[in-house]
């Protein structure tokens, strides 16, 4: 039995069965000849589309961030309207990810994946033609719904074709396609802009995305369910709440996302409007940043193995992510800038594992899916409210120094909270040792 400090009770009370949020292989068995070869050939075609579909989408989701300053200024809205397209898109994310969850369990992964793709990319096509902020804002709200279906269903696919010690490697892929997307955006984005408007991007990208997601539909496929699981019950969530470092740990997930949300979001529209930066400009200068952050979530989740100390990885990254933030706003000399983007890059998911894993690491491997849906809805919560209050002070003061302040007050509170973790973790090993 496992004890944490705060309640000291056994987390003993969840059944098995019903724990995986996101199961290791899903959907109803495929018939193929049972050969090394064809399991072979089936796992690499599945998982290269599935990551393939991820960088295609990305493209044109990560499209509104990017033209922002374009889009406010075709559209007529203020920055805190503009704050809100990424409010309404997340939030409908966050929300959709248990009943997301529900349905993968239910359909299989491959067919949810499917919606979820074309769905999305469908309403960024739609994205390109609207015509007033409302429509916009519906738009990204319809969006996000159809998102929602990507990240369960996707993961579990992928995941599926990969041995149990090999499933960090397939999250990795997964999250490494967001990263390769946003790279590709940031250096093909802006270029494609200069002798059209922002809305020619968001046609090719989401056409190419469509044509992606039929090519998975057909040549994609799933893996033979092995052994059947419940969906998440909401008392097996209830279950969660009696915990105190389950709640510490969605706090500090809040300040993780929230930052880096606030930041990646606004990054274009600051280096435009407060730095006076052309668009190309920008883009390079993000595209810089999401090379530079795609490798560091396996970077962390390694230091943090080696040194076996999770919350400390955690308090460091927050402490040099708190003062990249002060020097944005400090720093006009453009070397100098890119030096302290390139490191607040590295350092954006570096505690990306080690956050993820020290509630599980003291509840139970069991746990993890559970620990991670939730853990993962008090995450986007962040990224809505920083996504959005860094545009309404941005608007109220002129500049987004004030913004970058109240991000560096929060990993600075993060900080605290990580030891907070450590002391928790701490005891609940000490005592789970003793047990």
């Amino acid at each position: 039995m496992t004890y944490i400090k705060g309640g000291m009770r056994p987390f003993a009370r969840i059944p098995a069965r019903n724990v995986a949020h996101i199961p290791t292989s899903s959907g109803p068995a495929v018939n193929t000849p049972a050969t090394a070869a064809t399991r072979k050939r089936d796992a690499v075609t599945t998982v290269s589309l599935v990551f393939l579909c991820n960088c295609v989408n990305t493209l044109s989701v990560g499209g509104v961030a990017l033209f922002l300053p374009l889009i406010r200024e075709d559209l007529h809205i203020t920055f805190a309207q503009a704050g809100m397209l990424s409010v309404a898109a997340t939030a409908t994310y966050a929300l959709g990810q248990i009943p997301a969850g529900f349905l993968t369990d239910r359909f299989g992964p491959k067919k949810l994946f499917f919606i979820g793709i074309t769905g999305s990319t469908a309403f960024m096509l739609q994205f390109g033609m609207v015509g007033s902020y409302e429509q916009a804002l519906v738009n990204q709200m319809l969006t996000g719904t159809f998102r929602a279906f990507l990240f369960a269903p996707g993961l579990t696919l992928l995941s599926s074709w990969f041995p149990p010690e090999r499933r960090a490697t397939a999250m990795g892929l997964y999250i490494a396609a967001n990263f390769t997307g946003n790279i590709i955006l940031s250096l093909v984005g802006p270029l494609m802009v200069v002798s059209h408007t922002w809305r020619f991007p968001f046609t090719v990208f989401s056409l190419s995305g469509i044509a992606v997601a039929v090519i998975f539909f057909i040549f994609a496929k799933e893996k033979a369910r092995h052994a059947s699981r419940d969906p998440i019950r909401l008392h097996d969530l209830l279950q969660l709440a009696r915990y105190r470092i389950v709640w510490v740990a969605s706090a500090l997930q809040i300040i993780r996302m929230g930052p880096v949300v606030g930041i990646s979001f606004w990054l274009p529209s600051f280096l435009v409007a407060d730095r006076g930066l052309t668009l190309q400009t920008a883009g390079l200068v993000t595209a810089m940043g999401a090379a530079l952050s795609a490798p560091s979530n396996a970077i962390g989740g390694y230091v943090s193995d080696r040194l076996n100390n999770p919350p400390l990885v955690i308090g460091g990254a927050l402490a040099i992510l708190a003062t990249t933030a002060f020097l944005l706003v400090q720093i006009h000399s453009l070397p100098l800038l890119l030096l302290v983007i390139a490191v607040n890059s590295i350092f954006a998911q570096f505690y990306f594992g080690p956050l993820f894993l020290v509630p599980v690491e003291v509840l139970g491997q069991r746990t993890v899916g559970i620990v991670t849906g939730f853990c993962n809805l008090f995450a986007n919560l962040g990224s809505v409210a920083f996504a959005y209050a860094l545009g309404v002070i941005k608007d109220r003061t002129g500049s987004f120094a004030w913004g970058f302040g109240v991000i560096c007050i929060a990993c600075l509170t993060g900080i605290a909270l990580s030891v907070v973790l450590a002391r928790m973790r701490q005891h609940a090993l000490t005592a789970k040792s003793a047990a």
